[in-house]
């Protein structure tokens, strides 16, 4: 056992509140190693008393611990799949409805959300709670401006509507920016509500332990009204969804059960 790292893990863990034994081991530690060693630290003690005492540093750990990594449309086949069957399904239910983007990052996601709802019918009105652990991700989306190549894969006429040209890049419109609402959580301990109609967690659980995961799936049954759907990452198919009051919908979409 690295006793210097798991030491670490616990002032960590006391400090912010996060839990990284709840990641990957390998990953995590890789990545923490190679910014303690950047920092000219030789041992995570060390480093963790300079984190401790110097705010820009801790919040140079925050940025590179957690995942940022995020794209208008990623996987475009799977957000053709919620346009043309998960939503028509859900309309069927409700005219109104509330979604989670969790682990948003820098807003790309909850963004493409909006286009898409802004842009269905049969829709009378839609909230989005865009939650991530990393603040300064947050304010970026907030902010909704984005270099060129970020905006690449918006389809042409969502761009024009959507999307003002800006310096160097685009700034996303205030019709989008209204039903988003922007929040600091925990994915792992945070409470985050309940009756949702869609949650939407892509390309995080993959850095999670077993255990985390099935703390997490079932965090997202509970937060889901019956009938609601999860939609995942092209790598975090669940194996065994009957475990959490879910059934497969369609691939990586996950419908809770009716009770």
């Amino acid at each position: 056992m690295d006793l210097d790292y798991e030491g670490f893990k616990k002032n960590i863990w006391q400090m912010t509140g996060i839990d990284l034994s709840k990641y990957k081991e390998a990953q995590m530690k890789r990545r923490l190693i190679a910014l303690r060693e950047k920092r000219s630290f030789r041992t995570f003690s060390d480093y963790y008393q300079s984190l401790s005492a110097d705010k820009n540093m801790r919040e140079e750990f925050l940025d590179r611990m957690t995942i940022n990594v995020s794209e208008f449309y990623r996987n475009p086949s799977r957000w053709e799949v919620l346009e043309q069957k998960i939503l028509p399904r859900l309309l069927e239910e409700r005219s109104s409805l509330k979604v989670w983007s969790a682990a948003c990052s820098t807003g790309e996601e909850p963004y493409t959300l909006s286009m898409i709802l802004s842009e269905t019918s049969g829709i009378s009105n839609f909230s989005i709670l865009a939650t991530d652990l990393d603040e300064h991700v947050l304010e970026h989306a907030k902010n909704g401006y984005y270099l060129e190549k970020a905006v690449q894969d918006v389809p042409l006429l969502k761009k024009k509507r959507y999307f003002s040209k800006q310096e160097l890049g685009y700034r996303v419109c205030d019709d989008l920016k209204k039903h988003v609402a922007f929040k600091k959580q925990n994915l792992l301990s945070d409470s985050c509500g309940n009756d949702f109609d869609l949650i939407v967690c892509r390309n995080v659980m993959i850095y999670f332990t077993e255990e985390a995961k099935t703390a997490l799936y079932e965090k997202f049954s509970k937060a889901l009204r019956p009938g609601g759907t999860l939609f995942v990452g092209s790598t975090e198919q669940i194996f065994n969804p009957g475990l959490y009051a879910l059934e497969t919908e369609e691939p990586f979409f996950y419908r809770k059960k009716e009770k």
